[in-house]
């Protein structure tokens, strides 16, 4: 066990570890975060922020050595560096699951070789896109197999015209292919796994993407408790094969006939867990640590129905919200967020608004998960 007191490590800089950063102060942790560019948001609370390259060797090291323990609060860091880092210090989870899960290649053979369900695919790690998209047939959904998150570097195919552009735009890139799933709704669960093997689900949360963009979680989520149920064991089983020690977010589809299927892993604190600071007994951040660091986990009852609510850049621009359409700069209408006495406030500390940027959160609690649902949904239009 790592008692408090202790320093904790964090790779990367952005809201994940600044709210990591912040769980673990609470507990009594010291915190220094290891960030490329400076200043960042989680470097903002942190006792410590180094910026440095990921592959700068001998930075790491030294990062490194003045830590009792490191983890990491995002997956596209390079793999290869953090051996040099292996035999120094406790880290959380082991550079083999991160190497697994930024890559959907590698992702999603794993999950096929264990025999977790899943989207049908076809592999095209040559750029060639088009005999996969024969493989798994019409309609399909091509990914790049590095570095996609918030829906970036993938496009749906429904038909001869979508192929003639994706091969133009995929090619030379290595990529993966899905067969689009029909599904009812997107759901994630995220799991912790201690140092000790302890392992606790949190409740599922039903997400709403606008854009390829987390817009909205519900917990709990709107589905059959038998679904729920098999998502909550089919996260464990996955963290519990991949032999993580932190956080791992499942994200998956509920066919339309009641089918859970994996879709995306990510072996940190997420987005859809942001419910967590508010309407848990126990927030992802403060399990991440507790986790890592080798604790005993902590409960992860829901207080009360809750929903959270990205913000996006897009809130600080006038008429349509577009930055791009040259809308003019405004501070969201805070005011009637604060008003709302169920309602919770999140800002990361980001210094300049884009469109399509996470800027924050907000949740919003009551007795019933529909009027939670309705009151966020006002909210986000007055805002």
């Amino acid at each position: 066990m790592i008692p408090p007191g202790k320093t904790l490590g964090i790779l990367g800089g952005g809201q994940l570890g600044r709210m990591l950063g912040q769980a673990a102060q609470s507990l009594g942790y010291r915190v220094q975060v290891f960030e490329p560019a400076g200043p960042c948001p989680a470097g903002a609370v942190a006792n410590k922020e180094v910026n440095a390259p990921y592959d700068d060797t001998a930075a790491l090291t030294a990062f490194a050595r003045e830590c009792a323990v490191v983890t990491y609060e995002f997956e596209n860091i390079p793999s290869a560096p953090l051996a040099a880092i292996a035999p120094l210090v406790p880290l959380h989870p082991r550079a083999e699951v991160l190497h697994t899960t930024q890559n959907r290649q590698r992702e999603k053979a794993w999950l096929r070789t264990h025999g977790f369900p899943h989207a049908r695919y076809a592999e095209a790690l040559d750029g060639d896109i088009e005999p996969a998209v024969s493989d798994v047939g019409l309609p399909c959904v091509v990914k790049t197999a590095d570095f996609g998150y918030d829906g970036k570097g993938q496009m749906k195919i429904s038909d001869a015209a979508d192929l003639e552009r994706a091969v133009a735009i995929f090619r030379g890139r290595r990529c993966v292919v899905e067969r689009w799933v029909d599904f009812a709704c997107e759901v994630s669960v995220i799991v912790a796994r201690s140092t000790t093997g302890e392992t606790r689900a949190f409740p599922v949360a039903e997400n709403i993407h606008t854009h390829h963009i987390l817009d909205f979680s519900i917990v709990p989520a709107r589905v059959d408790e038998n679904v729920a149920r098999d998502a909550e064991r089919l996260a464990a089983a996955i963290a519990e094969k991949l032999g993580v020690v932190g956080l791992l977010a499942v994200e998956m589809f509920v066919t339309t006939g009641g089918e859970v299927l994996v879709n995306e892993l990510a072996p940190r604190p997420h987005n859809s867990g942001h419910w967590s600071i508010d309407g848990c007994e126990t927030s992802q951040f403060e399990q991440h640590v507790r986790a890592v660091c080798g604790l005993p986990l902590g409960a992860v009852g829901v207080r009360e129905p809750t929903v959270m609510v990205n913000i996006l850049g897009d809130a600080w621009f006038a008429g349509d919200g577009k930055q791009e359409a040259g809308g003019e700069r405004r501070e969201p209408n805070w005011a009637a967020l604060l008003a709302e006495p169920r309602a919770k406030l999140h800002l990361y500390g980001k210094a300049e608004p884009r469109a399509g940027r996470k800027m924050g959160h907000f949740t919003v609690r009551a007795p019933e998960i529909e009027t939670a649902l309705a009151r966020a949904r006002e909210i986000k239009a007055q805002l």
